[in-house]
């Protein structure tokens, strides 16, 4: 596979670039049909590539987006709790200009006016933070040295579409407290009003069932927040075959300085050399491949002696070209065989080296030493196995791969990476590398240069995202779902002061006061919690693709989540329910 990057010229579509692109490759095909038959090329936006952080930010993202919807329905949820709660307290206004002959739809207009200002002073204050917010942004992007699309600056065109989701959310949001004032009945809230009344059996369960729905998808965004970082925690406990600790790496290019093969294979061998004789390094190897990085992984369509392939098998085998040791220093175990040595060159036997995995699904039931598989125009001998591991992602299944020695097939275009285990910290060996290419040849270019173990942290990437960015989110949804319960409950004690009062004079202690609020507050949660539960577990089957080793149903992160916005409503409850318990009756039935 061959990737390349390019612009498309003003006034080019990419359907356009991808037609003229593949009627190209069907003419290679036809004229050099030994070595194009069946090769093909398309064009992509970058968003679709097949490789790099935009294809395993994909799919998080659009789960992240799914859980910012939630938050801002809980927002929605909120701010409709308080234009009925504000619509609650005008009651008797609105019902004395309707007496009045005010027209309905004039009432109507004027609420949502009135929600239309708060949309534009909330958005144009989150506006005036959206820069700020975009760069913390970058607190929650993985450390890696591959360059990340991290610092990106503010589109017009997503400000434009926040700016409008905010007014329209806002206004539908505020269309039902507006329905909702202007039908009252005006005789029943003029004698309610008078006998210091509630607000209506309508706007208490109005207000209840709202409350439920913030739980509801609190408990939605929670869970999916539980399930990604729980999803990263084993993700990271996963062996990837090899050992990373202690080992840097470091790309050289040599076909920048017109290097040819021999030239090249002498410069690796001198920078080996080099490298090996510094203090603390422990060992030294070079490949063309490095697993679980952005970059995917190389392939080659194979032959294999004594296999027939099916009639559609797919025979394009991931490998990697690597040098005699590596096995060695990224400890990967060698359970048959031999390893390569400085013999296995161009004018030797060509030999390979391939996994497990290989084995059982080529060449079941045999001894594989021996046995000939033809890529590159030629045939290789199997000379040894060595133990499974991952190459291009944590999430895989076990698949075949192999490996050549790379004075066989190398090639200066092919790139070369350095691996240097050292006794202590990677970083110094970094400088180390850098030091002895420039002392070889200062026209060389050494490109990066990092530790392993935060290079195939990319292979991560989209789970620390997506971990991070829902821990934060859940959060979010957590507060404004407490938030809610808290509003509502304090404003039910603060419409029931009557009532409340009445009940304490006939001999109810603060403590009954105190339960009847709290066991109201807890009611309302319950009811959302066993909605959310039932939301989450019907979503997250939607999102288990993305999930690593971790069922959508998992009891622990739900049971988790469930005890801990338990704890956050009762909480919540127990303020407005304290001060129920501490209204004095003589005050309350004086102010009636």
């Amino acid at each position: 596979m061959f990737l390349s990057m390019a612009r498309l010229k003003p006034g080019v579509t990419i359907e356009q670039a991808r037609a003229e692109l593949q009627s190209l490759s069907q003419r290679l095909a036809e004229t050099y049909g030994d070595t194009n038959r069946g090769i093909g090329a398309t064009i992509v936006p970058v968003w679709q590539a097949a490789f790099g952080p935009q294809k395993m930010m994909l799919a998080p993202l659009g789960i992240l987006m799914g859980i910012c919807g939630v938050v801002l329905l809980i927002a929605c949820a909120n701010v409709t709790n308080l234009l009925l709660a504000r619509g609650t307290a005008r009651a008797k206004e609105f019902s004395v200009r309707l007496a009045l002959g005010a027209p309905r739809l004039q009432l109507v207009r004027q609420l949502l006016i009135e929600t239309l200002l708060l949309a534009l002073g909330g958005s144009l204050l989150g506006l005036a933070f959206a820069d700020q917010m975009r760069v913390s942004l970058q607190w929650l992007i993985p450390a890696t040295t591959i360059p990340t699309p991290a610092d990106v600056p503010l589109d017009w065109r997503v400000l434009v579409f926040t700016e409008a989701l905010a007014v329209a959310v806002t206004l539908i949001a505020g269309l039902v407290p507006a329905l909702h004032a202007t039908r009252l009945q005006m005789n029943e809230t003029l004698k309610e009003g008078g006998r210091g009344a509630t607000g209506g059996t309508r706007s208490h369960l109005l207000r209840g069932a709202l409350v439920v729905s913030e739980v509801a998808l609190a408990v939605v965004a929670l869970v999916g927040a539980g399930l990604f970082m729980k999803s990263f925690q084993v993700a990271r406990g996963i062996n990837p075959g090899f050992d990373p600790r202690h080992v840097a790496i470091a790309e050289v290019d040599l076909s920048s300085v017109g290097y040819n093969a021999d030239q090249a294979t002498m410069f690796c061998r001198r920078l080996r050399q080099d490298l090996e004789s510094k203090p603390g390094v422990t060992a030294v190897s070079f490949a063309d491949t490095v697993p679980l990085g952005f970059v995917g992984a190389s392939w080659e369509d194979l032959q294999i002696e004594g296999y027939l392939p099916g009639p559609s098998e797919n025979m394009k085998i991931y490998r990697n070209i690597v040098a005699p040791g590596y096995f060695d220093l990224m400890r990967i175990p060698l359970v048959e065989g031999r390893d390569f040595t400085e013999h296995d060159d161009q004018k030797s036997l060509p030999v390979m080296i391939v996994n497990q995995q290989f084995l059982r699904r080529f060449l079941p039931h045999q001894n594989p030493i021996g046995i000939k598989v033809r890529g590159w125009g030629k045939w290789f001998t199997i000379v040894g196995v060595v133990k499974d591991g991952k190459y291009l992602s944590y999430t895989e299944s076990p698949q075949p791969y192999f490996y050549i020695p790379i004075r066989q097939v190398y090639q200066p275009e092919m790139g070369v990476k350095f691996y240097v285990r050292a006794a202590g910290a990677p970083d110094a060996a970094v400088g180390m590398v850098r030091q002895a290419v420039a002392a070889i040849d200062s026209n060389v270019a050494m490109i990066g240069g990092e530790a392993l173990s935060e290079y195939i942290g990319a292979a991560l990437f989209g789970q620390k995202v997506a971990a991070s960015l829902l821990s934060g989110l859940g959060a979010i949804a957590l507060v404004l779902a407490a938030v809610g319960l808290y509003s509502v409950m304090a404003y039910s004690v603060i419409q029931r002061r009557h009532e409340i009062g009445i009940r304490i004079a006939l001999g109810a202690r603060p403590l009954d006061m105190t339960w009847l609020t709290l066991r109201r507050g807890m009611a309302l949660t319950a009811g959302g919690l066993a909605i959310g539960l039932i939301g989450a577990s019907a979503l997250a089957r939607m999102a288990s693709a993305a999930l690593v080793n971790v069922s959508p149903a998992d009891p622990e992160v739900y049971a988790a989540v469930a005890a801990f916005l338990g704890v956050i409503a009762a909480l919540a409850s127990w303020v407005p329910a304290r001060r129920a318990a501490r209204v004095d009756p003589m005050v309350c039935l004086r102010m009636e």
